[in-house]
């Protein structure tokens, strides 16, 4: 049995999600069921993270274990084939040591927000971007963020279905910028609480707007409590960036 790491990229608008749902075609449904038609065995996908519907990713980092014998590139090119002409293509396929795990040796995880910042209707950007008419200030977004890294109970953060056991996480960079219309905002943690990242964006761009500023996004932190959430921004930003694992594994970064 051969471990193959891939590297996906997808466009999260047609699917339910990353994971296998009852209710509607997911990622991992698309990649097993190509894999599976490829190798005539039943294979299952273990991803670095989730994504919820409308999520996209640049660089999520995923396993599935094959028994028949077949070189990474052929692997690669044929689960490229296969998933055609689903929005999701493999950009990269290694063997890994048999205990690597794509979630559980997994060290960092990284998303970025897109929020497109304009009063024009969206055209190629459609489902791609967030998009705020009124002009927000990347400068105060950026310094309200540094209230949030470090480690904290961001519960105010966590969606009501959350299902982690405890909602105190480590925020290691969460960072705002302006690149043209665009404000683009990167997040980077072990890993993160359900909507943690949409939940930050949302507060943010109200800073952005100057609605909020920095001790508004301190007492949300603070108050613990959902309720004080100013705003849970959409999926249609949100990208999974990358993820990162330890020195001891071959490749310290797949994405």
């Amino acid at each position: 049995m051969t471990r193959f790491a891939l590297t996906l990229e997808f466009d999260g608008g047609p699917f339910m999600g990353l994971q296998r749902q009852a209710h509607g075609p997911s990622i991992q449904q698309a990649v097993e069921e190509a894999a599976s038609a490829i190798t005539g065995e039943v294979v299952t996908m273990h991803a670095a993270g989730r994504t919820d519907a409308g999520v996209h990713a640049l660089g999520m980092v995923a396993h599935i274990d094959v028994a028949k014998p077949i070189a990474p590139f052929r692997l690669m090119e044929a689960l490229n084939a296969w998933l055609r002409p689903k929005p999701i293509a493999v950009l990269a396929c290694e063997v890994m040591p048999e205990d690597w795990h794509a979630r559980f040796s997994c060290t960092g995880r990284a998303y970025e927000y897109r929020i497109l910042n304009r009063r024009a209707p969206l055209t190629l950007a459609k489902g791609q971007a967030w998009q705020m008419p009124k002009p927000l200030d990347a400068g105060a977004m950026d310094r309200a963020a540094q209230v949030l890294v470090g480690t904290h109970d961001f519960t105010t953060f966590r969606s009501t279905h959350c299902q982690a056991r405890s909602p105190l996480k480590t925020l290691d960079r969460l960072a705002a910028r302006r690149e043209g219309e665009y404000v683009v905002i990167e997040a980077s943690a072990r890993s993160f609480l359900h909507h943690q990242v949409r939940s930050m964006v949302g507060c943010l761009a109200l800073v952005g707007i100057g609605r909020w500023d920095d001790a508004r996004v301190a007492d949300a932190l603070a108050a613990r409590d959902r309720q004080r959430l100013g705003l849970n921004a959409p999926p249609d930003g949100l990208y999974f960036l990358r993820a990162t694992y330890s020195s001891g594994v071959e490749h310290t970064e797949l994405a």
